[in-house]
């Protein structure tokens, strides 16, 4: 029982469940946005099913395929994996558990959720592979992450609109610019092992540079927006706080220093999503009396 309730353990600490604070608040962003107060609590519940199986997926599929290339890398030598800590099967069996949660929660979600599950499958899986071949990987994780306000919104309107590609459009920009910033640490690892990113491709400068683009391009497409859906000062509000944070957050690793990479990776983003999100509901709240 105790060995079972370790592998449990260890299981959901591979897969870093609380890194999940990233897209969630996009996620409900995009539904209450759509909904122009609080979506029915059906969807919202179902919204939050999908989200943890498709991150569940997409995490323990990256362990696996990565298995080879983390028992290689200092950094990376002791994760669950290439550790002993997590037997490949369990690892193959969280896997098809979060597929499985997905599909079942994307089919409760509606016609076009369903119909667009197994691409959403595609992109958030397809990304692992990507730094074999491309240097972009940083931008297709950023579309997988894109998906979850955009998945939402359908959830709720039951189609695709232009509020909803800009705010995912921020997310994508906004998830490729801190991960350049978080491949840093592995700059000369994946040039010496033949693995594809910016960094290792363009080096520390020219990482930074387009870290520093697509985060500006991530508050136009927020502040685009803003406009669409005629977001009052408090919204507003919300995405100044968000864009100071982000400043922050180049701040940090302004000179390519990795001695506080964790605060801006993890601090600073877990609060963009949470932020942006509470300036909105302040103005369903507050402005919109969407909860009356």
């Amino acid at each position: 029982m105790q060995t079972t309730l370790r592998q449990l353990r260890d299981l959901s600490d591979m897969i870093k469940f609380e890194h999940t604070v990233f897209a969630l608040p996009f996620a409900f962003l995009g539904a209450f946005a759509a909904a122009q107060g609080f979506p029915p609590l059906g969807k919202c519940l179902w919204i939050l099913v999908a989200m943890v199986g498709a991150r569940t997926a997409a995490m323990t599929f990256n362990r696996l395929v990565d298995a080879d290339v983390d028992a290689e890398n200092p950094r990376t030598a002791q994760r669950h994996l290439p550790a002993g800590r997590v037997s490949q099967a369990g690892a193959v069996l969280l896997f098809g558990a979060g597929v499985t949660v997905f599909g079942f929660a994307a089919g409760l979600l509606g016609p076009l959720c369903w119909k667009l599950a197994p691409l959403a499958l595609a992109i958030i899986l397809g990304y692992s592979l990507c730094k074999r071949f491309t240097s972009f990987a940083h931008l297709v994780l950023g579309l997988s992450l894109a998906g979850a306000p955009l998945g939402a919104w359908i959830a709720v309107r039951g189609e695709i609109e232009a509020p909803a590609l800009w705010l995912a459009g921020g997310v994508l920009a906004w998830t490729g610019g801190f991960d350049i910033l978080y491949a840093l640490q592995d700059e000369a690892f994946d040039r010496s092992a033949g693995l594809r990113s910016i960094p290792a491709t363009f080096g520390t400068q020219g990482a930074l540079w387009m870290s520093r683009l697509l985060h500006l391009a991530a508050l136009v497409a927020w502040g685009r927006f803003n406009l669409l859906v005629q977001a009052s000062p408090f919204a507003w509000l919300g995405w100044v706080v968000v864009a100071g944070i982000l400043v922050r957050e180049q701040w940090l690793v302004r000179d390519g220093s990795l001695e506080r990479i964790n605060e801006a990776f993890f601090t600073m983003n877990s609060l963009v999503g949470l932020v942006f999100f509470a300036g909105h509901l302040l103005d369903l709240f507050m402005v919109r009396d969407a909860f009356v």
